[in-house]
């Protein structure tokens, strides 16, 4: 198993480092619940095909759902078919639920965002710095995710407690200074885990069933486990050689804990999300503090919330997060002003079906907006690679880096599997395995200087380094 970096597995897969681009679009009409379904099932039928393992969608605008569907397989071995009601694992769509669980408990009283980790855990090693609880949500505390840790993959297969996850990175030096800077971290929610633990008394698993699943009546949504009976809980499947698929590997599931331990269904996971719109939960100021991107020390903005990502897309607020675990890949879109909710559930980690290449699609289709254009490759010299080959850094420690591979562009960021790049003018390029495009930046020397990515609405550059 990978360890995780931005966009791909291990528990996160989210839009803020994915390429992507929202040039290039064609006039889209908005659709009814009849004229959505066929458009839906054009775009996914064709990828999750019958014998193959599949994935399970549900979209729901103002409290009714428009497309409700399963395509491929549950179980290989056994021939069942994916049905909408099946149980996934979620991933890191669980960060979203241990959010709620911290400012559930902040709205008791018995906690405050700007306390500081230590109050919790006190023999916790801060090196001299102040981490606080909205450090920990925000993914900004500067602690190391013990996921990027050398000596944590020959582990995932052992049970562990709480403390020995959080004993795999305490003792390591923290990346960067509290609020300095945004970087994935799974070791920040397991923190929040152990707080929640603390300041409730109770587990976390137990604190979130009798607090927030059995209240919502969220049947199908738990804390997930290899030896427990779970009804309709499915098969999860890793890619194999020549297009084959493997069994996904085991990994314990007290490790992604607080992080990315639950399981879910797209029926649950849109119930949650409109139990928060009603404010079942939280109030309602409480959730737009969750939903409003964390601002930097030098002002910049993480892009990120509490347990969600945050952005803008043709105006409108877009709320999302995916999730990425072995053998499953999730992703979730709520655009809250207009009650639309998109989750779409995958058993494989085969990056082509990835949800998050087709949610916003999706999104798109059922408000009515322009839909990506499909884009065409033009032949373009390759000599014309080698002035933008080289390393880009779009934050400290991920980078994009581009290279020839003969007559292909090729492209890879950090931690992650090199893909081709296609030309689609001498300076833009695009990726047939995301829906992404990349612009290269030139001074007015000729010189290139950088690149832009964009994807659903946003951009974020790269300096290219020069060496």
């Amino acid at each position: 198993m990978k360890k995780f970096t931005p966009c791909l597995i291990l528990f996160l897969s989210i839009t803020t480092f994915c390429l992507g681009g929202t040039d290039g679009f064609a006039t889209a009409r908005a659709l009814s619940q009849a004229d959505l379904f066929p458009q839906v099932d054009a775009l996914l039928a064709p990828v999750f095909k019958a014998g193959e393992p599949g994935a399970a969608l549900l979209v729901m605008k103002d409290g009714m759902p428009l497309v409700r569907k399963a395509y491929g397989m549950a179980d290989l071995e056994l021939g069942v078919e994916m049905k909408p009601d099946h149980v996934f694992r979620i991933g890191s769509m669980t960060k979203q639920f241990t959010a709620v669980a911290i400012l559930m408990l902040m709205e008791q009283g018995r906690l405050a965002l700007d306390d500081p980790l230590t109050k919790f855990l006190p023999d916790y090693p801060m090196q001299g710095r102040t981490v606080t609880v909205e450090h920990l949500l925000t993914h900004t505390s500067g602690i190391q995710s013990y996921t990027n840790l050398p000596e944590w993959p020959p582990l995932q297969r052992k049970d562990m407690t709480v403390a020995e996850i959080i004993a795999l990175s305490k003792d390591k030096p923290f990346e960067f200074e509290p609020g300095e800077r945004w970087n994935y971290n799974n070791s920040g929610y397991i923190l929040l885990g152990a707080i929640i633990e603390k300041v409730s008394g109770m587990s976390y698993a137990a604190f979130l069933q009798k607090h927030i699943f059995d209240p919502l009546g969220l049947k199908n949504t738990s804390y997930d486990s290899t030896t427990r009976m779970i009804p309709r809980r499915i098969r999860g499947y890793a890619p194999g050689a020549n297009n084959a698929f493997l069994n996904a590997e085991y990994l314990s599931m007290t490790q992604p804990y607080a992080a990315g331990s639950l399981l879910s269904t797209v029926d649950d996971l849109a119930s949650w999300n409109e139990a928060l719109l009603a404010g079942k939960l939280i109030k309602r100021e409480s959730l737009e503090k969750a939903w409003t991107p964390y601002q930097l020390k030098d002002g910049s903005s993480a892009r990120y919330g509490y347990g969600w990502g945050v952005g803008i897309v043709d105006g409108r607020r877009v709320i999302s997060h995916g999730g990425g675990i072995f053998g499953f890949s999730s992703d979730g879109i709520l655009y809250p002003e207009d009650r639309l909710i998109v989750i779409m559930l995958t058993n494989s980690t085969v990056g082509t079906r990835a949800p998050g290449r087709f949610t916003p699609h999706i999104a798109a289709l059922a408000l009515g907006k322009p839909l990506p254009g499909e884009r065409t490759a033009v032949a373009i010299d390759p000599k014309i690679f080698d002035s933008y080959a080289g390393e880009y850094e779009i934050q400290p420690g991920f980078t994009i880096t581009f290279f020839r591979q003969g007559d292909k562009f090729m492209t890879q960021a950090t931690g992650q599997a090199a893909f081709e790049i296609f030309a689609e003018s001498e300076t833009k390029f695009f990726l047939k395995v995301v829906d992404g495009q990349v612009e290269f930046v030139k001074d007015a020397a000729g010189r290139v200087t950088g690149m832009v990515l964009t994807q659903n609405g946003r951009t974020i550059s790269g300096k290219k380094i020069q060496k």
